[in-house]
């Protein structure tokens, strides 16, 4: 009877403390409510990590914060191992530039006329001045002009007018001393057009059809220039054709690469830019990026990026600017690749392909739709953002920033002088840059497969931060700057100058001569070299067939007329809003 009593006593203490025990669990229970409900959520102490430069390589980020069932999709905050290097092409030493003439070419004080003066005027912005890719008129493709026509020509006048309302001249962006000295062997260049009898000689203007051959402007200009001894083209937008003899091709690669130098000034600020920027990382890498997202540009193209009926009306109402313009489908741009990728998106695919928080970034934009808010994602993810407005004062700027053409300049510099250059569209300065970094290296340059990359960003909460990154690195490729990336002749020559690049055959010799190396790097390594070498072609940029080929196989032009235009347009601006 002695345990049912003590198990009887011990039953009636438990009970009285019940309450006692009840009273402490219910202010615990409140105590972790209250602190579960003040803390940070987990996300907000990473992205204060990551601002102030903490964390670790290993940690997550998560960039996307819309739930899709239970899950989020994590970003690491390091680029991660991928047994390349990030910052050069391993066969970018087998290649280089050469522009230079070939004995034939004869030297311009032989072929020369006098009394013919060649004289273009430009628009759009520095860009389209610059080299004429896409809806403007080229100095580089007028060198060429006046060459085949033996004309001397004329410092060219650079728009003042457009959408740009730049007022400045050549001389005030360019070296025009430079420019004259470079080309004397080439090209005779003069500042202005002489004058006749000792009153000012007015040219005569016309234009020419586009993507004109050689045949087209001995057929078509020179009988004017004869009869009239000084033309001056207007419109020199796409008047030179694409596939020219091969000193010809090398006279543009000379002008565009040597010849055309930008002021001290201008110099003098960029590389201030560049400096500042290496400065502040010890391995003096940095990433420079030209976004494009202004919502006139976003507006144009017909694209959507989800921010719903605002959106919608914000665009539509700036569309209605061009009478012209069709209804495209939104959708239908994106899925075909025609559609910019957001900052976010190309951050995104900047983290897949390797480079994680710790790199700099330098942006080159203009207004971007949605402001900070857009950026925000971006920053996130590269935290050491910096644009020329962050790195030189207003003061340094001063004598640059009412002039939109200088300012581009600036960036320009920043772009083409960083180790990686990427960009969210693969619009004029992307392309000019392209080639321009080809024909000096082969300097990575990033241009997003943007067909593919489209799937991927529709799906990518339903998948794998390692299957998205896994993807993103496939769908890049050939898209990187690797040498022979692209298909000699494919594409603009400005952005593809295949004649003007020769491969170091002594160095492929030295390498292939060298001890073989086996095992996973070895094979690693094999495979690099096969995709530079031999891209899919399934891979390769779609090029639109830009030259008018079949103008050889016709007869004798006659397109001296002043008004004629073969591609007049009823909204000029819309030729300007697509230049970079």
């Amino acid at each position: 009877m002695a345990v049912p009593r003590r198990r009887q006593y011990y039953y009636h203490r438990f009970g009285s403390l019940m309450p006692v025990i009840s009273a402490i669990s219910l202010m615990l229970l409140v105590f972790f409510g209250l602190l579960s409900f003040l803390a940070p959520f987990p996300v907000d102490r990473l992205r204060q990590n990551q601002r102030h430069g903490g964390g670790h390589q290993s940690s997550l980020n998560i960039v996307d914060e819309d739930v899709i069932g239970a899950q989020l999709f994590p970003v690491p905050i390091g680029g991660g191992r991928l047994g390349r290097s990030l910052w050069s092409s391993r066969n970018s030493k087998f290649f280089y530039g050469c522009s230079n003439a070939s004995r034939k070419f004869a030297n311009a004080d032989a072929i020369t006329h006098p009394n013919r003066y060649l004289l273009i005027a430009t628009s759009g912005g520095l860009n389209q001045q610059r080299t004429g890719v896409i809806f403007l008129c080229p100095i580089t493709d007028a060198v060429v002009a006046a060459r085949i026509l033996n004309a001397t020509l004329v410092i060219p006048k650079l728009d003042q007018k457009s959408f740009w309302k730049d007022k400045s001249n050549f001389s005030e962006i360019f070296d025009v001393d430079w420019f004259i000295s470079f080309l004397s062997k080439d090209v005779k260049v003069i500042k202005n057009l002489p004058r006749k009898r000792g009153k000012f000689w007015t040219p005569h203007s016309m234009r020419v059809p586009r993507k004109c051959n050689e045949r087209c402007y001995n057929n078509c200009v020179l009988p004017v220039l004869l009869k009239r001894h000084a033309i001056q083209l207007n419109k020199f937008d796409y008047r030179l054709s694409n596939k020219l003899d091969t000193d010809l091709q090398k006279l543009r690669c000379r002008v565009n690469y040597h010849a055309l130098k930008f002021t001290g000034p201008i110099l003098e600020m960029g590389e201030k830019l560049v400096n500042r920027i290496r400065m502040r990382r010890r391995s003096k890498h940095y990433i420079a990026m030209h976004l494009r997202f202004e919502p006139d540009m976003l507006a144009f193209s017909g694209c959507y990026y989800g921010g719903g009926e605002k959106e919608r009306k914000e665009l539509a109402a700036i569309r209605k600017r061009w009478k012209t313009l069709h209804t495209s489908n939104p959708e239908k741009e994106r899925r075909h690749g025609k559609c910019p990728l957001t900052p976010k998106e190309v951050g995104l695919m900047l983290r897949a392909l390797g480079y994680g928080s710790e790199v700099h970034l330098y942006v080159a934009s203009g207004e971007v739709f949605g402001g900070e808010e857009t950026l925000a994602p971006l920053k996130s993810l590269f935290p050491k953002f910096y644009t020329k407005e962050t790195l030189a004062s207003k003061e340094e700027l001063k004598p640059f920033s009412l002039f939109s053409s200088r300012m581009a300049a600036l960036d320009f510099i920043a772009c083409d002088e960083s180790d990686v250059f990427v960009t969210n569209n693969n619009g004029n300065m992307a392309r000019i840059l392209a080639g321009r970094r080809r024909y000096f290296g082969h300097k990575l340059t990033i241009r997003p497969n943007a067909k593919k990359l489209y799937r991927l960003f529709l799906n990518q909460e339903n998948m794998t931060w390692e299957a998205f990154a896994s993807k993103v690195r496939r769908d890049q490729r050939g898209f990187i700057g690797e040498p022979k990336e692209v298909r000699p002749g494919r594409g603009e020559f400005h952005e593809n100058p295949s004649t003007c690049i020769c491969e170091d055959y002594d160095a492929m010799a030295q390498r292939n001569s060298g001890p073989k190396k086996f095992g996973k790097e070895s094979e690693a390594s094999r495979k690099d070299d096969v995709i530079s070498q031999d891209q899919n072609v399934d891979n390769e940029p779609e090029w639109p067939d830009t030259d008018q080929d079949d103008l050889q196989d016709q007869g004798p032009f006659n397109f001296t007329n002043v008004d004629y235009d073969a591609d007049t347009s009823e909204e000029p601006e819309l030729e300007e809003l697509l230049s970079d």
